[in-house]
């Protein structure tokens, strides 16, 4: 199916989610192509607001000639220059360099996991030290373009979901399942509408 089929399979399926859709108007998801650097980035972003984020990660690329480094560079790399040259606690240096480690020595093979299914891509990346499930999860969405992943414990989607069908409170595991069923094959695109609407709620609150 295209994308226009998805999104009126989407609106037949849900009208609330329907009437969100044609308010945003068109899906439009950007997509990070090099497996490596995404995961890099998912751990240097973490518990960051995006201009610190973005500063620490402008200073690590730089460190390495303004280009992404391999994992055997990184492993290379002392402690001391990537917490006080760059910037990265020391619990996320553990972590890039476990991720590293991982993919130096076989035991994650990056380049396997567009061939994996969505459930065996994040079993093999939660062995990562500091990548969890929404991680996994967010990878899937924005590297692997998978279209039917819901991040069913990300708050963004939580409070969109209490604001589009006006529930007192946030709404329950059971009601985000029973919900998201509708939206299948489709409930990464779905996904995408719920996080552009919280904006769009603020706006209009």
């Amino acid at each position: 199916m295209t994308k226009p089929d998805a999104l009126e399979l989407l609106s037949k399926q849900d009208l609330k989610l329907g009437r969100l859709i044609k308010s945003i108007g068109n899906y439009s998801i950007q997509i990070h192509d090099n497996l490596f650097e995404s995961l890099i980035k998912s751990i240097v972003y973490q518990q960051l607001a995006g201009s610190a984020a973005n500063a620490i990660y402008s200073r690590f690329l730089r460190y390495y000639g303004d280009t992404l480094p391999t994992p055997e560079q990184i492993i290379s790399t002392s402690n001391n220059v990537l917490r006080f040259t760059i910037g990265l606690s020391f619990k996320k240096i553990e972590y890039i360099k476990n991720l590293a480690t991982k993919i130096t020595s076989g035991e994650l093979n990056i380049h396997h996991l567009p061939d994996l299914q969505d459930e065996e891509v994040i079993t093999e990346l939660v062995k990562v030290k500091g990548i969890g499930r929404w991680t996994s999860e967010m990878f899937l969405i924005f590297c692997l373009r998978r279209e039917d992943v819901f991040p069913l414990d990300d708050l963004g989607v939580k409070k969109a979901i209490q604001k589009l069908y006006n529930l007192s409170e946030l709404p329950t595991e059971g009601y985000m399942l029973e919900v998201s069923s509708r939206w299948k094959p489709y409930r990464s695109i779905a996904t995408w509408y719920l996080w552009k609407s919280l904006s769009k709620f603020d706006s209009i609150s």
